[in-house]
């Protein structure tokens, strides 16, 4: 096959990697003692899909694992599933669950792609869902208990990090209703639980730190530029204050340590005006203070970039989780109202194309947050829905190559120009569970049969490929 032209080569011992979730790949979610999570009552009384058999990656990692070596692939992101070492999230370890992520990562490391872990993906145990999840502070004592035990018995995980997308979180379940406990526009839980997640991270470094392992630690936060769709002051001001509430406030609170008076005055003005408040108890900021410099690399998830017009009426939206093209749509009150830019191509649920977004937040992260060090992109990619005809043929699925060629050029460039940027993860490794859409959006690079499990190659598997044997 021919590829495309945008990137010639990867830079020599760039990470390569796949990106996967412990509850969208791994299945199996009754199986040898695994507690409940969040999803699994939500998901059955909704009725529309089910987390079984996901990519039954529980059974099937050293297939999984041995695809990633054939294709090139030198790292893969996994996440733990806290209810398979913890049921209820505390209490006595599950030996069963802890001797599969034994497995899991000696088969990764004995095949060469290095495991990078995150403790937190979406997967709340139930127990403690049901006893106010992040909005209990208590919840942040058991999972800095977790974490403490992950490190001590994983010696052989050299890369961590704490939480998976903290705003997606804080807005899936309080903002847009598409997570459990489905709140809307709930500013207040949503604002708070950004403020004790990022607590909970700080207070896992700070006990990493202190406990002089060999590995290294950070966070991964999904960032989501945000630009005026023209350059009014009203829409100048829509942007900054809806990049306050998805971006600026995590970032200050992960590499800054504190709360800047100008992300403040923004999400002050949002606070303000949806009667919503936020509580810092004394001595959060020391925590988050003593982390911020802490941090030994930053995962940076990015899948698109949004355009805002200033907006004055009611909080509303409409989520696209089917594929229906142009069905989507956002307005939040006192912050402003998502629009189409005209000149930005989308997929088929409605995320724009822009891999200049990717690029802004590379530069933005090293000119604002100087104790941000090493950044990995830990994940991006494209939902496509991939035509399969049943046969072993490889899928033909070179919109997702495009996608990717065009956000690895701009990773590259970023880094040409002195971004410290050593790692791509694409998301997905294989096709997965989605949250809130099922099966029929896929990411992976390794075609899944969810009725056999068996899976077939896809072109940009051997895209992904051709690009891995540059560095050699």
């Amino acid at each position: 096959m021919t590829m495309l032209n945008r990137v010639k080569a990867l830079p020599k011992g760039f990470v390569w990697g796949g990106a996967t979730a412990a509850y969208q790949v791994e299945g199996a979610t009754t199986v040898d003692g695994k507690g409940k999570t969040m999803w699994d009552d939500y998901l059955k009384a909704q009725g529309r899909f089910s987390p079984d058999p996901a990519s039954d990656f529980y059974h099937k990692y050293p297939e999984d694992i041995g695809l990633a070596k054939k294709y090139g692939l030198n790292a893969i992101r996994v996440s733990i599933a806290w209810t398979r070492i913890f049921p209820k999230g505390y209490g006595e370890p599950n030996q069963a669950g802890v001797a599969y992520y034994h497995k899991l990562f000696k088969t990764a490391i004995d095949a060469g792609v290095t495991p990078y872990v995150s403790l937190h993906h979406f997967d709340e145990p139930k127990t403690l869902f049901d006893d106010g999840d992040w909005l209990n502070r208590k919840n942040i004592d058991y999972f800095v208990d977790y974490a403490k035990f992950c490190f001590t018995e994983f010696p052989e995980v050299k890369n961590w990090f704490t939480i998976n997308e903290l705003i997606s979180l804080a807005t899936g379940q309080y903002i847009v209703g598409n997570f459990p406990p489905n709140h809307h526009f709930d500013v207040t839980s949503s604002i708070q639980a950004q403020h004790n997640e990022l607590l909970a991270h700080a207070r896992v470094v700070n006990l990493y730190k202190s406990m002089h392992l060999d590995g290294r630690i950070g966070l991964i936060h999904v960032l989501n530029p945000v630009y005026p769709i023209t350059d009014t002051p009203e829409n100048k001001h829509a942007a900054a204050l809806y990049d306050a509430f998805l971006n600026r406030f995590l970032l200050d609170g992960t590499f800054l340590g504190e709360y800047t008076p100008e992300t403040m005055s923004l999400i002050n003005e949002i606070l303000d005006a949806n009667d919503a408040h936020l509580d810092i108890e004394d001595g959060d900021m020391a925590i988050l203070k003593k982390a911020s410099t802490q941090n030994d690399y930053f995962g940076m998830n990015y899948y698109q970039s949004q355009f805002i017009q200033a907006y004055d009426g009611p909080s509303g939206n409409h989520f696209n989780g089917t594929g229906k093209k142009g069905s989507s749509s956002f307005s939040f009150h006192g912050v402003g109202q998502i629009v189409p830019n005209p000149d930005v191509p989308t997929t088929d649920w409605d995320w724009n194309i822009y891999p200049e977004g990717l690029y802004d937040l590379l530069k933005r992260m090293k000119r604002e947050y100087p104790n941000c060090k090493t950044i990995y992109i830990t994940e991006n990619g494209m939902g496509y829905k991939d035509e399969f005809d049943g046969t072993d043929k490889v899928i033909d699925d070179s919109p997702r190559i495009d996608f990717v060629d065009q956000h690895v050029a701009a990773v590259l460039k970023a880094r040409d120009e002195g971004v410290d940027v050593q790692g791509y993860f694409i998301w997905s490794l294989q096709d997965q569970f989605s949250w809130a859409n099922g099966y029929n959006k896929r990411y992976g690079l390794f075609y899944v049969d969810f009725k056999t499990q068996k899976r077939y190659i896809k072109k940009s598997a051997e895209w992904y490929k051709e690009l891995a044997d540059t560095m050699k």
